[in-house]
């Protein structure tokens, strides 16, 4: 479907209290200041019976729906103070309480047919930046109204002061705050101490855009069910490993069939590097809360020889058990040597992106997983999401998972060029795995 919108109104909500001096300098951390340079995506629908059914708020009337967002949100960034202010030469945040942008849209149609179908392109269009054009503003919102009363809440934030896990933990407080919980600033209070735990460093010869594609990329969702995964933990369960879990599985099937499908146009002799995003606040030594805000996490970098076709099975258990031996690498050990050596640590995102990106002697494909995060619990007072999605992201042979709302499946966001989804789509057995496919 085309989608047609309308931009109501643009505002910048402020913080409801003023930063205290003391906290006017907010310092990036070594992982920020090398985190990619781009907004994080997000779009949370919330379907017209989810507004009417909460007494408090009338489906028909969207001011005080949206007077209630912005009043929320001005609350929420007393607590999140650094995302009201503005970044500076990509070492620190000046906390003025500038505020953040804030725009509503009139959208033409019904949100339940809107969702039916998703295009990840057209939710793009539900957001308040390009994911690409990074400022020095970290957080916006847009509010999307449709015409059946129903609305999707689209918010970006910048990668570079933030990893998933502070995103989320950011929407559900800002929800908590909305509903009227007056506790949500004491179960959530987010640490901001990054920067302590990982002193800034010269970055000078990294390129924090490095990986970003705009043209000849498209990205696909594909919804893979419960049943589906559960087959595939099977086929590549070891008798001497413990049993492969839903991501690992749906990871090593995805690669395999885009190895399959796409090594006519790579070279047989080409190198694959699989790498994943790793939650580093749980390997730390003490472990950090999940409200612990900044970029905490690193990626392993896989590499993986390519068998022969008829080798796929076992294709997908060398796949599980060399990531497995990656991650355990992850350890506080290696965040310690982050800590007192992260010019090494530079040195090896470095020539990983000269690999990839200028000789090209290796095939990156990335993978991100956002299953088991909160991501259905933000209710601001309305219900809980009836739909959550993202978007077509910047970067190519990258794979985002989110659970299903219901029913243990995960939905599969897929961006690749345009000739080897072509390729990948076509694969018989990547096709027969899945339930539905945009």
């Amino acid at each position: 479907m085309t989608l047609e919108m309308e931009v109501i109104s643009k505002e910048t909500i402020k913080p409801s209290s003023p930063t205290p001096p003391d906290l006017r300098r907010y310092q990036l951390s070594f992982l920020d200041q090398v985190s990619p340079l781009v907004y994080n995506p997000l779009v949370l629908f919330y379907a017209d019976h989810n507004v009417s059914a909460n007494p408090r708020q009338d489906s028909s009337d969207m001011p005080s729906i949206t007077d209630h967002l912005r009043r929320s949100l001005s609350h929420v960034l007393t607590h999140y103070y650094p995302l009201a202010g503005r970044l500076i030469d990509n070492t620190f945040i000046d906390c003025n309480d500038e505020g953040v942008p804030y725009s509503e849209t009139r959208v033409k149609g019904q949100l339940l047919d809107f969702i039916q179908n998703p295009n990840p392109s057209e939710l793009n269009y539900l957001l308040p930046f390009q994911l690409d054009k990074v400022t020095e503003i970290t957080f916006g919102v847009q509010v999307n109204v449709f015409e059946c009363g129903g609305f999707a809440i689209g918010v970006c934030m910048s990668h570079q002061i933030s990893d998933a896990l502070s995103f989320f933990t950011f929407l559900n407080c800002w929800a908590s705050l909305a509903r009227g919980n007056g506790q949500a600033e004491l179960t959530s209070n987010p640490r901001f101490v990054s920067a302590n735990l990982f002193p800034p460093k010269n970055t000078t010869g990294f390129d924090a855009r490095s990986g970003i594609v705009k043209d000849n990329k498209i990205s696909k969702r594909f919804i893979f069910n419960a049943s589906v995964i559960e087959a595939l933990k099977t086929k590549y369960a070891q008798t001497d490993e413990k049993l492969p879990s839903r991501v690992e599985a749906l990871s090593a099937f995805i690669w395999s069939r885009y190895v399959a499908s796409t090594q006519d146009t790579h070279g047989p002799q080409k190198t694959y590097a699989v790498v994943h995003a790793v939650n580093l606040r749980p390997r730390m030594e003490p472990p950090l809360p999940p409200a612990s805000f900044g970029n905490y996490y690193r990626f392993t970098m896989t590499l993986i020889p390519t068998l022969e076709k008829e080798e796929e099975c076992n294709h997908g258990v060398l796949f599980i058990k060399q990531v497995r031996e990656q991650m355990k690498k992850i350890d506080k050990d290696y965040v310690r040597r982050i800590q007192e050596g992260a010019s090494e640590h530079l040195d090896f995102l470095k020539d990983s992106s000269d690999r990839v990106l200028v000789k090209r002697e290796m095939v990156a494909f990335n993978f991100t997983s956002l299953c088991r995060f909160p991501i259905y619990d933000a209710d601001f007072g309305f219900g809980k999401p009836t739909w959550v999605g993202s978007c077509a992201l910047t970067f190519k042979n990258l794979v985002a998972f989110i659970d299903t709302k219901h029913g243990g499946g995960i939905e599969a966001y897929i961006n690749l060029t345009l000739e080897d989804m072509a390729k990948f789509e076509a694969d018989k057995e990547f096709l027969a795995c899945v339930n539905k496919s945009e």
